[in-house]
This record gives C-alpha cells, sequence and structure tokens, in this order.
C-alpha cells in the first residue's frame, strides 16, 4: 500500500483487484486480512463464487470506524463477509455496531510459543531489568514510561530496555536525558523478530504503555516467555492480562504506570505470576490453537457452500 490514507487505500485496491482475479479460480476460500485487503474478494466473487472470510485487525480500524464517511465502506465490506474475525472484543464490538454479523467471534492474534520460551536470556543481573517493547509512535505511549522511570528510580534501582524505532525516537531519547533518566534506558533500536526471544527473556517484567491497542503481539510474545506485564487497561490488553499474570494501569497516566511496575516487582510471586502468562499462551494464544479454530471455520464453511450448491 503506498500510504495508509484514502488515495493509498484505492490504490492498493485498484493494483490488487487483477491480480486476486487471476489466482481465485484455484482458490476455495477468501480470506482477507484487514479492511484495506477487503475489497478484491467482493469484486472477485462476482466471477467466482467463493466463501469470503475477513479479519479486523489494528487499531486502524477503530480509529477510522470514528469517522462517518468511512463507516459506510466497513458496512458493506463486513456485510459482505460470511465470517467475521477480530483481534480483540473492542475492534469486534464496533465491528458488530457498523453491521451485526450472525457469524463473528474474537479471534486473538497468536504466539510461536516454540520461539518464544522463558530462560533463552537469563544472566546474572545487578537490578530488575525492564523492557519495552514498543515501536515509537504516539499511540504506543512511551513518552509516559520514561516520565515515570523517576518515581520508579526514587523507590528502586531499576534498568530499561526499549525495543522499537519510530518517528519520536529523537524527542524520547532528548526527554530521557532531561528527565535524567537515560543511563538507566537504552534505546535499541528496531530488531528482528528473530532476536526478540533473547531480549525478552533476559528481562524481569514488560511494560506496555499503550494509548490505543488491538490485541498486543508484543504482550502475548512477553507472556510466552514468562515476562510478568504492566501495562495500560485499553482496547484488547484487559483481555489477555488480569491480576493473575500482571497488573493493569490507567493510560496516559505515568504515576499509575509507575505504581504498578513497583508494585509488581514488590511481590514475591513475580516467576509464578510469568509462568501463569506462559500458560495461558500456550492454552489460548499459541499458534496450533489459531491454526485449529481456522480450520474449523473454513470447514464449516466449505460444508454450508457445498449444501447450498446442491440445492
Amino acid at each position: 500500500m503506498p500510504a495508509r490514507t484514502p488515495i493509498g487505500w484505492m490504490a492498493h485496491v485498484a493494483a490488487t483487484v487483477p491480480v486476486h482475479m487471476q489466482m481465485a479460480c484455484y482458490a476455495d476460500i477468501f480470506h482477507a486480512h484487514t479492511f484495506a485487503c477487503g475489497l478484491p474478494p467482493i469484486v472477485t466473487r462476482a466471477r467466482h463464487r467463493r466463501p469470503f472470510v475477513l479479519t479486523l485487525h489494528t487499531s486502524h480500524f477503530l480509529m477510522r470506524a470514528r469517522r462517518r464517511s468511512w463507516r459506510p465502506v466497513f458496512r458493506s465490506i463486513i456485510s459482505s463477509a460470511d465470517y467475521l474475525l477480530a483481534t480483540s472484543r473492542e475492534i469486534l464490538n464496533v465491528a458488530q455496531e457498523l453491521y451485526p454479523h450472525p457469524r463473528a467471534e474474537v479471534m486473538t492474534n497468536a504466539v510461536d510459543t516454540e520461539r518464544f520460551v522463558p530462560g533463552l536470556g537469563r544472566e546474572e543481573k545487578h537490578r530488575p531489568r525492564l523492557i519495552v517493547p514498543r515501536r515509537l509512535f504516539p499511540k504506543n505511549g512511551v513518552e509516559f514510561f520514561l516520565r515515570a522511570m523517576p518515581l520508579i528510580l526514587n523507590e528502586l534501582d531499576v534498568e530499561a530496555s526499549i525495543v522499537g524505532d519510530g518517528p519520536e525516537r529523537e524527542k524520547l531519547v532528548a526527554l530521557a536525558e532531561n528527565l535524567g533518566v537515560s543511563e538507566r534506558v537504552e534505546f535499541l533500536g528496531a530488531r528482528p523478530n528473530a532476536q526478540m526471544p533473547a531480549l525478552l527473556a533476559a528481562a524481569d517484567l514488560a511494560v506496555i504503555p499503550s494509548l490505543m491497542e488491538a490485541t498486543s503481539i508484543a504482550a502475548l510474545e512477553a507472556m510466552a516467555c514468562g515476562l510478568p506485564l504492566a501495562a495500560s487497561a485499553v482496547g484488547g490488553l484487559p483481555e489477555i492480562i488480569d491480576e493473575g499474570v500482571g497488573m493493569l494501569f490507567r493510560p496516559s497516566d505515568h504515576a499509575a504506570l509507575a505504581g504498578a511496575v513497583l508494585a509488581l516487582l514488590g511481590r514475591p510471586d513475580l516467576r509464578r505470576m510469568g509462568e501463569e502468562g506462559r500458560r495461558r499462551v500456550v492454552e489460548k494464544w499459541s499458534l496450533r490453537r489459531l491454526v485449529d479454530r481456522h480450520v474449523e471455520i473454513y470447514s464449516e464453511l466449505l460444508d454450508d457452500w457445498k449444501a447450498v450448491e446442491k440445492n
């Protein structure tokens, strides 16, 4: 997609429809991920009748769904799908307000639990280590984590790693210096996903300070590595994080963030919380679970489609 704008979206659709049309004859099911990919299957179905599954991801859908000009577009795409999936309850609720789809469910993002495992990066440390796996965009709230660091350091000697890059990097590095925390905060920049298991497993606590979130894959990856979480109570985060695996705090409230971090680091059962998080991810949000449920949905749709064709 050239850009995440209406013009960029239209250009994406215009370029994708011919390719989709050529490949559609080989498919049994059309499955579009995100609203931006929804129109090509709708156009293609005029020639190739196939079941159509739509999965809605990310906060970009939530932001645009608030705009009156986008709502008819979304309503048309959602109503065209034979099955609707959403990566969080919030996204599903917004979609259902646009069109009350009769076949819809939450399908939380999944994690490779064989790659993301506890203990890969454990080492002897003199102080607790926090990790903030967030790209440096305003919606991810890293500014509020930095503002919380002086409060945390007043009570406890910790160090932090911020993994991710983005347009706010220069501003955030300057903020860390102004707050006097730059010696305890390391900006690691963007790292390949293959490096994340070791980075996560070397930490004691993950912090997700987002102001807007669908279902955070970064949070699930941290849980898979046995990390408790301090996270904003926004979007899909409360659906995966509770007092058994971490603590939620008010978004954009650096004092509440600091309080959650200090409370968690002071708990004697911190490691047990991490183990519980790992258990939940393996049970509910592993790739195997995601694959199995998709296969069930595909099989159900194909059976229905064959029955309709037979009649």
